[in-house]
């Protein structure tokens, strides 16, 4: 360390960059590890510098503009007095740089806190959104972000003009639009109270995701500390969740011959036939609108559905489906630029998807039409496994047709049913249906009679 000198004032003015260096350094004899470094370009600043541990440490404190050489009494906002300080950790084996940076990591940690504490929840929910959408099927992700939802966007074509042109705000916008420490138990009660007298179902559906997000909140260390996680748990919110109720709509066998007259009467053949596809398969409405060609096997009379259970299902190509979806037109669609197949078998030539997105319509016209009581498309699913007792089937080949899960020991691990097996009560299910409907089964060594037709 070169040659010592008390600083003052003037000195500091006048210490200038040895010739022909980048820098230079010269030390305070007053203040143990002082010193002050002057560039080749004039600037100057305050350092510190000691050995620790056997290494020599330089820190710097400050410019000079910035930090008094010396101040009053009791200031210990000067070069000196914070050499010393680095000084008195430095003689206790602690290192003053890592020091500093766990004071700067607990200011960040602070200000991300503050951040989070103002945010809207709604960042969260995304964040939610991101980290479970794999474990999700389409419709369940569409839910979230349809709740989520600020509105404003033009509602689908044949409304009239002017009459609710945009859609509605989700019903859990307004909640996620606060910071995710505002919602607690009172803020989500009241919300219910006001929600739930016009629209209890998806008050329902909507308070279930939004406790899910919650209990996420709570265990994600990002989170956890804004969150209210008794806010979906109380039993001041449970007394305002709409009572729910076993739902029982379910198409009567009386009902078929006018409910098949008027499905089948639909215009778009595609509708028609998803429809009619779904009463006689008891499949759930996604996995029947998710089927594509290649998951249709008309040699072997068998169909693969993707299944939310099991992960798929292998279930007999009765003869009556194996004709409707033989008469499906095959389309193509635009993917990347390029014209290619359209690999739906309930294809739409307007879809972005290139498949059938919303049936219900159509169900409700068939319906309506019919003077029939409103059927959910779940009620078909429901239907299926109803009707199928007319015919005295066994409820574990009903269960495995529908992919419900195996309820009983003997059917988890000692029945593994063959297709062949399945086939026969299946066929014995559509027959009966169709009988009570008026309708004539195609016989099951017919063609199907498989035609090309023209992209739409």
């Amino acid at each position: 360390m070169a040659k010592k000198e008390n600083f003052t004032a003037d000195r500091v003015a006048r210490f200038e960059c040895q010739p022909g260096k980048q820098q230079s350094i010269h030390w305070d004899a007053k203040a143990p590890g002082l010193g002050l470094r002057v560039t080749a370009s004039g600037a100057k600043s305050y350092v510190f510098e000691t050995r620790l541990h056997g290494k020599t440490i330089r820190i710097t404190i400050g410019d000079v503009n910035t930090w008094p050489l010396d101040g009053q009494a009791g200031n210990d906002k000067t070069a000196r007095a914070e050499a010393r300080r680095l000084k008195t950790l430095a003689d206790q084996g602690i290192d003053p740089r890592q020091v500093e940076a766990e004071k700067r990591a607990a200011m960040e940690a602070e200000r991300a806190a503050a951040r989070l504490a103002d945010m809207p929840a709604a960042e969260a929910w995304n964040a939610y959104l991101k980290v479970r959408r794999p474990k999700w099927g389409e419709r369940t992700y569409a839910d979230h972000c349809r709740f989520a939802s600020a509105g404003g966007k033009p509602k689908s074509r044949g409304r009239k003009k002017g009459e609710g042109d945009t859609t509605e705000a989700g019903a859990l916008y307004g909640l996620l639009s606060l910071p995710l420490k505002a919602i607690d138990a009172e803020r989500v009660a009241v919300w219910m109270k006001d929600e739930a007298p016009k629209r209890p179902t998806n008050t329902a559906l909507a308070f279930r995701l939004l406790r899910a997000f919650i209990n996420w909140c709570a265990e994600h260390p990002d989170y956890k500390a804004q969150t209210n996680a008794e806010a979906c748990a109380s039993r001041f919110v449970r007394d305002e969740l709409p009572k729910k109720t076993a739902k029982d709509d379910c198409l009567q066998r009386e009902q078929l011959p006018l409910w098949f007259e008027h499905v089948r009467k639909l215009s778009n053949p595609v509708q028609s036939g998803y429809l009619q596809v779904l009463l006689l398969t008891g499949a759930r409405r996604e996995e029947l609108a998710g089927l594509q060609w290649a998951d249709v096997d008309f040699q072997w009379k068998s169909m693969t559905i993707r299944d939310k259970v099991e992960g798929e299902r292998t279930i007999p190509l009765t003869a009556y489906v194996a004709a409707l979806l033989s008469m499906l037109p095959r389309r193509t669609m635009e993917k990347s630029g390029k014209t290619v197949p359209n690999p739906w078998v309930f294809s739409s030539p307007t879809a972005e998807s290139g498949r059938l997105q919303e049936p219900r319509i159509a169900h409700v016209k068939a319906l309506t039409a019919a003077g029939l009581p409103a059927i959910s498309l779940h009620g078909l699913r429901r239907s299926f496994g109803t009707l199928a007792e007319w015919v005295e089937c066994p409820v574990g080949i009903v269960a495995q047709i529908m992919g419900h899960k195996p309820s009983a020991i003997a059917e988890k691990h000692y029945r593994r049913r063959p297709l062949d097996l399945l086939r026969m009560w299946h066929s014995k299910i559509e027959a009966w249906v169709l009988e009570q409907a008026g309708i004539e089964q195609p016989k099951e060594d017919a063609k199907s009679g498989l035609r090309a037709v023209a992209a739409a």
